[in-house]
C-alpha cells in the first residue's frame, strides 16, 4: 500500500469512498470535494492498495485553532501559510478497517504537517472516537460549535 496526494482526476474515486463510508447526512458532496481539490489537492492523503483507493484524509490549512462548519463548504478559506492542518475526514472503506490503515494515514498527515512547520492538527469527532485520536496525542477540547449533520462533535487538537 502507498500514500500519495491527490489531483482532480481522483474526484470520482474520492466521492465513491466517502459515500461508502458515511451516511448521506455526514458525507461530503462531490461538488465540495471538487472545490477542495481545485484549491488544496496537496492536503488530500490517499491510501491505495495496488491502485485501488481504500482510504483517505483531507482537510484545509487554517490559522483558526478549531474547525467551524463554513470550512467544509468554502475551500477558499484554506490558507497555505496557516498554522493548523485541519482534518475533515478520516475515511477507510469497510473491508480495510481494523488493519491499521487509518493510523497509517494519520501518522503521515502528522508527519507532513510537522515538516511543513504547522503548530499542529485539528479535527472534530464523535464522542466514541475520542479515545482513538488521543492515541495520536490529540487533546479533547470539549463539545464543538459545529452542528454539521446534526451530530454532537468534539474539538480535538494535537499541538507539536
Amino acid at each position: 500500500m502507498k500514500i500519495r496526494t491527490a489531483n482532480l482526476s481522483d474526484l470520482a474515486a474520492i466521492a465513491a469512498v466517502e459515500k461508502k463510508c458515511f451516511p448521506a447526512s455526514l458525507a461530503a458532496a462531490e461538488k465540495d470535494f471538487k472545490a477542495r481539490l481545485q484549491v488544496y489537492p496537496n492536503h488530500f492523503w490517499l491510501l491505495e492498495d495496488n491502485g485501488k483507493l481504500v482510504g483517505l484524509i483531507d482537510g484545509m490549512v487554517t490559522n483558526e485553532s478549531t474547525i467551524r462548519d463554513a470550512m467544509y463548504q468554502d475551500a477558499h478559506l484554506h490558507d497555505e501559510a496557516g498554522n493548523w492542518q485541519a482534518i475533515f475526514g478520516v475515511t477507510v472503506i469497510p473491508e480495510y478497517r481494523k488493519r491499521g490503515c487509518a493510523a497509517r494515514l494519520m501518522k503521515r498527515v502528522i508527519s507532513d504537517a510537522k515538516a511543513q512547520g504547522r503548530k499542529g492538527c485539528i479535527l472534530t469527532c464523535e464522542a466514541r472516537l475520542i479515545p482513538y485520536y488521543k492515541k495520536f496525542g490529540y487533546g479533547n477540547l470539549g463539545i464543538s460549535k459545529s452542528v454539521c449533520g446534526g451530530v454532537v462533535w468534539y474539538d480535538m487538537r494535537l499541538v507539536f
